[in-house]
């Protein structure tokens, strides 16, 4: 085993680069930004765990997974884009958009890809810090 601080860092980095790779396979293209972004994002999937409790089913997870997720990609846009004007992405033409920085299908994605991040996370957990994988529910 290793110790907390070495296995979050990985699963922090684990986390950003895959949402890069995501970003990178959905538009052609990502930014720091989302490295830094989808690392915090990977993190707080154990938090959305935590504060749920081992009772909480998979959907209930995924549904606050894809609420935080589009938080953290609502205040890394009013960061990036507008204080910092690096216009990395621009939702303004997607339908049900919030200035721009968050839109629904994006909600609606998260959802979908929150499940294997928890897994994938509860893993990672179990693999580097020797914490037992949680019993799964769906509803």
């Amino acid at each position: 085993m290793m110790n907390q601080v070495q296995a979050y860092v990985i699963m922090f980095l684990t986390g950003g680069f895959l949402y890069c790779g995501i970003e990178i396979l959905y538009r052609g293209y990502s930014h720091i930004s989302m490295l830094i972004a989808g690392g915090v994002c990977f993190l707080l999937v154990g938090v959305v765990e935590s504060i749920l409790g081992p009772a909480a089913s998979i959907i209930s997870q995924m549904l606050w997974c894809s609420i935080m997720i589009t938080t953290v990609e609502l205040i890394t846009g009013i960061i990036v884009n507008k204080h910092l004007h690096l216009n990395v992405w621009d939702y303004s033409g997607e339908q049900y958009n919030f200035k721009g920085q968050i839109c629904l299908l994006y909600t609606n994605m998260w959802f979908l890809l929150s499940c294997p991040m928890i897994f994938l996370h509860d893993y990672m957990k179990y693999l580097l810090l020797g914490i037992q994988i949680p019993g799964y529910k769906i509803f």
